[in-house]
């Protein structure tokens, strides 16, 4: 236990002191938080506010145009031709678009033109078109004899609450909740396994082509070096997963702070115009900040709430330090099976393929989280650390979940073992191509 341990230490001070590490670590959390906060910041100090003037030949749109901090509505009255003429020949009137509205509008909705020296901004056009269509269709129904206040009423916009029910009672839960949580967690264990399995694989490899594993096993053990080799990896994640998200959470307490002057008095109609002026995820993640009742981003924060948070990261953590055991053992197998990294393909296929399926069970579990095949793969030690945890904040029963974590425990003594026959065998293995009969008959030699 001693040289496991000393390896261990050896292992894990020998990446967190390294440049790479330390940088990576805080450089991503940055990266990304300032990725969306220089997206926003241009998003907001980069619009300009445009006029538009309205000639309105039907006058049913006189004062239906609201002017907002990006747009300024001007209403003129006189000749098409003229306002075309002032329009071109008056370029420091710091008219941006002049909007026609014709006479016949009713009967032909689709003539309404926009003139402007180059072409117009889509939100320009849409904000248009939606007063101009909204304003008819006051009319018509006007003239049916019904109120705009009516279609109003009649609109509803049913909300449902979702309640788990059992024998301890009532409790609140939430579906979109569970599916983010369940996701994030499934998809971090997924990303962990690939990453740091490999840095195991890389590390058994370059000691072993430098020949330091030779010096290395004349005190250590194979198996003691490759079980120190694993745990000081585990750990190096964990530390680098910890800092990601505290540095996460005190750059975004920072970004919004710096945002709060810029974002000034009206906060909700500036986070419409970042909504409008970012792309879709963009957009999602500064619709978060928005203070509205109504926001479903806002409602699924707080329905997080509902969910037992300190017993999904307990499952978290054990089915991450779970599911990297298995995998990295075997990647550690690989690693010493071979002598550099171009021999190390024909081998990753066996390995990958699973988590590779597993993640794509979790989508389907996602859907259904109490169907046979969630439940099946989040039973089988090779899929069920990333399925299971799909299925966590959902609520699974005691014993499925004990059944689970009980599989991967013996799945994971079985490919530490396995991997321990091969490793002895291949660790001091030069200068011979190995194959699958090979590494057959290396499990069963005695040393």
């Amino acid at each position: 236990m001693k040289n496991i341990l000393l390896v261990l230490q050896r292992e894990y001070l020998v990446r967190v002191k390294k440049k790479s590490f330390i940088i990576m670590t805080f450089l991503t959390p940055f990266l990304f938080v300032g990725f969306y906060a220089a997206m926003i910041w241009i998003a907001i100090g980069s619009t300009e506010s445009k006029t538009v003037e309205v000639l309105d030949e039907s006058g049913l749109f006189t004062n239906q145009f609201k002017d907002t901090e990006e747009l300024k509505f001007s209403y003129i009255d006189e000749p098409l031709d003229s306002a075309k003429a002032a329009f071109t020949n008056d370029k420091e009137s710091g008219v941006n678009a002049l909007v026609f509205i014709p006479e016949n509008i009713l009967e032909n909705p689709k003539d309404v033109r926009i003139y402007a020296a180059k072409n117009v901004s889509l939100d320009l056009k849409g904000d248009i078109e939606k007063t101009i269509e909204r304003q008819i269709e006051n009319i018509k129904l006007t003239e049916a004899g019904i109120t705009r206040k009516v279609i109003e009423d009649a609109r509803v916009n049913v909300r449902s609450e979702t309640i788990s029910l059992n024998e301890e009672g009532e409790k609140s839960s939430s579906s979109g909740a569970a599916t983010i949580i369940g996701g994030i967690c499934a998809f971090m264990i997924y990303i962990s396994v690939f990453v740091y399995g490999t840095q195991v694989m890389r590390g058994v490899t370059e000691e072993k082509t430098s020949r330091i594993v030779e010096v290395i096993i004349s005190s250590v053990k194979p198996y003691q070096l490759m079980m120190g080799k694993i745990v000081g990896v585990a750990l190096v994640g964990l530390t680098q997963f910890v800092l990601w998200i505290l540095l996460t959470v005190l750059f975004i307490s920072a970004a919004g702070y710096a945002f709060k002057d810029k974002i000034g008095d009206n906060p909700q109609a500036k986070i419409e115009q970042v909504q409008k002026s970012m792309p879709a995820g963009g957009a999602m993640a500064a619709s978060a900040a928005s203070p509205g009742k109504d926001n479903p981003v806002t409602e699924m924060l707080g329905a997080v709430n509902s969910l037992n948070i300190p017993y999904i990261i307990a499952c978290f953590l054990f089915y991450y330090l779970g599911g990297y055991f298995f995998y990295s053992a075997l990647f550690g197998a690989v690693g010493a099976a071979v002598d550099n990294d171009a021999d190390t393909q024909q081998f990753m296929l066996p390995i990958t393929m699973p988590i590779i399926i597993s993640f794509f069970f979790a989508q389907f579990a996602l859907r259904d989280p109490d169907g046979p095949l969630a439940f099946w793969a989040s039973m089988v030690p090779f899929t069920s650390p990333i399925v299971m945890m799909v299925r966590v904040p959902f609520g699974v029963p005691g014993w499925q979940l004990a059944l689970s974590m009980g599989l991967l425990v013996l799945g994971i003594m079985g490919t530490v073992w396995l991997a321990a026959r091969i490793y002895r065998v291949g660790i001091l293995m030069y200068g011979k191509k190995v194959s699958y009969k090979e590494l057959g008959k290396w499990i069963f030699y005695k040393i």
